[in-house]
């Protein structure tokens, strides 16, 4: 077959290919079009999951009439001049693609007034031709109307989703803008219903409450500014408490500079900032917008400007986690239990409730002085220890209530902090009476002698035995009493859950394993002594609330809650 230049029609429809992907791409393009002219109030109306219809209209500053053709040539635009400019983009849209590639696919009806003519603009549009063209009555703005998406290209409508995926594709695009945007209104409708829409207070907490409903939207934590960073990183946003989590990443939302992006690393900083707060395969929910001089980001390297790439990715890593991590440990509360709701039954007085049974150690006097609402440097409530039930949970008393410790959790969160302090002079480690061979799989085995290092300085002395066989000469003085060979398996699963992390957080993970099994275990009963020097170490801990594996140490039941089961409200 020999070369030749392909038309023009089929070029643009194969160009089209990298901005619009489904509906959403068309959405998300004008949405940025409408943002871009100034634009105070954005509506948005699709039909039949935009296949149909997909219509956006805004209050902006309108395209001149002279130039309405012009808009949808290929790379024509009003926000670049030159290569230079590309080093510092301040806008969203910059390569004039955008309404070439959506007029290219589909049926265009342009409708525009610029606020300085008298009249408006009317340009009809089919798989890119101009077929019309018309002077129309309208206010200054803009509306642009894609019907019928790849009418022209059956192989690109046959493999778009269902109604309801590409709705939840659209309604994604519109939260995210509405978020980077919150002095602007949106307004969202799928086949005449309302969907979404946004005050446009400029107030960001409206605008979360609006996407995650009143609940989670009241819950999230304000990422503090931190003037005194010394860096032109600027951070702000909103995060979820330890309580408020995820099966997957999709709570993660991020801006940088009023751009939403694509980012794993940047997605893995905020998932760090929560190391050892959130539980096991559950992840954060987060919006965050990143700030910092157009110079040193490149927002030029991908087709639908979802990816970008800075000039320094180490730094803005750092400065995400380290923001985040902050709101979390100062601002997060101690989880409220969730007491069962007062029985309705017919005849029911509040004075026939009977107290629960505690299965406690009673060692207090029945009256005891209130405390003072005093805290712990952590934050965490002064504690008096009252008693254990269920060999399991340490009961104590604080300021506004009672507090149920976790004592596996709690011992756990204490001797990891204990760890990750002493591991840079080397965890204090006890050698064996006699050394220990242990066998291991080959690949583990592998695992052990890479990290040989990073668990000698763990405390655990390791020597080679031929084979996979290692001679287990010393443990983690926490571990004294404990078997080498279940130690040894044990730590070899936590390297093999972190072999595609860095070396820290495998480190992270293999202490989280030795502190899981040194800590004291729930059936365990305690002395008077131990409970109070177990409470006092958490009261110490920079981070009392969880145990390194995500799990609250405690839960708090205020008096207003007592009051309320006893039938005193």
């Amino acid at each position: 077959m020999g070369i030749r230049i392909l038309s023009p029609e089929v070029a643009s429809q194969i160009a089209a290919g990298e901005v619009v992907e489904r509906p959403a791409s068309v959405v998300k393009e004008l949405v940025e079009n409408s943002i871009d002219a100034d634009a105070r109030e954005i509506r948005v109306e699709v039909g039949q999951g935009g296949r149909r219809l997909i219509r956006v209209t805004d209050d902006g500053c309108g395209v001149p009439a002279a130039e309405a053709e012009l808009a949808f040539h290929r790379h024509s635009t009003s926000k670049l001049a030159s290569a230079e400019d590309l080093n510092h983009i301040t806008t969203l849209g910059f390569r004039g693609e955008a309404l070439a590639s959506i007029a290219a696919v589909s049926r265009v009806t342009f409708l525009t007034r610029a606020a300085e003519e008298e009249a408006g603009t009317l340009l009809r549009l089919e798989g890119g031709r101009v077929v019309a063209r018309r002077p129309v009555g309208r206010p200054p703005g803009t509306t642009v109307t894609v019907e019928d998406l790849f009418y022209n290209v059956p192989a690109r409508r046959k493999f778009l989703r269902s109604e309801a995926t590409e709705r939840r594709h659209i309604d994604a695009w519109v939260t995210r803008y509405a978020l980077a945007y919150p002095h602007l209104r949106f307004a969202l409708t799928h086949d005449g219903r309302e969907g979404f829409h946004s005050p446009g207070s400029g107030d960001l907490r409206d605008v979360l409450v609006a996407v995650h409903g009143v609940k989670t939207g009241a819950a999230l934590l304000e990422i503090p500014e931190d003037p005194g960073s010394g860096s032109s990183i600027r951070v702000r946003g909103f995060v979820g408490p330890p309580s408020l989590h995820r099966g997957d990443r999709g709570g993660i939302t991020l801006f940088v500079n009023g751009r939403w992006i694509q980012d794993a690393r940047l997605a893995y900083a905020v998932i760090q900032a929560y190391h050892t707060l959130l539980p096991t395969g559950r992840y954060p929910v987060a919006t965050i917008f990143i700030s910092l001089p157009p110079e040193e980001v490149d927002v030029n390297v991908h087709p639908a400007k979802a990816e970008v790439r800075f000039q320094d990715g180490n730094e803005v890593f750092r400065v995400v986690q380290r923001a985040v991590r902050r709101s979390v440990l100062e601002q997060a509360h101690i989880p409220a239990a969730s007491l069962p709701a007062s029985p309705t039954w017919p005849g029911f007085r509040p004075s026939d409730r009977r107290p629960p049974v505690w299965a406690a150690q009673a060692q207090e006097p029945a009256v005891q002085p209130a405390l003072p609402p005093r805290e712990a440097p952590s934050g965490m409530p002064l504690l008096r220890v009252v008693g254990q039930v269920g060999a399991a949970y340490i009961i104590a008393e604080g300021p506004d209530g009672l507090y149920l410790i976790d004592q596996h959790a709690a011992h756990e969160r204490v001797l990891y902090e204990r760890m990750m302090a002493q591991r840079e002079e080397g965890v204090p480690s006890q050698g064996l009476l006699e050394p220990e061979p242990v066998d291991l799989s080959p690949e583990t085995a592998g695992l052990v002698e890479a990290h040989r290092e990073s668990l000698r300085r763990l405390g655990f002395e390791l020597e080679p035995f031929g084979g996979s066989t290692f001679l287990v000469r010393a443990l983690p003085a926490v571990l004294a009493h404990a078997r080498a060979a279940e130690v040894l398996a044990d730590v070899a699963r936590a390297l093999q859950e972190g072999r595609s992390q860095v070396a820290e957080e495998t480190e992270q993970a293999v202490m989280r394993r030795v502190c899981k099994q040194a800590a004291v275990k729930a059936g365990q009963v305690l002395t008077r002594e131990e409970m109070e020097g177990l409470v006092q170490a958490l009261e110490r801990c920079a981070s009392p609330r969880t145990c390194p594996h995500g799990r609250p140490t405690m839960i708090h039941i205020s008096v207003a809650q007592l009051a309320r089961e006893f039938g005193r409200e």
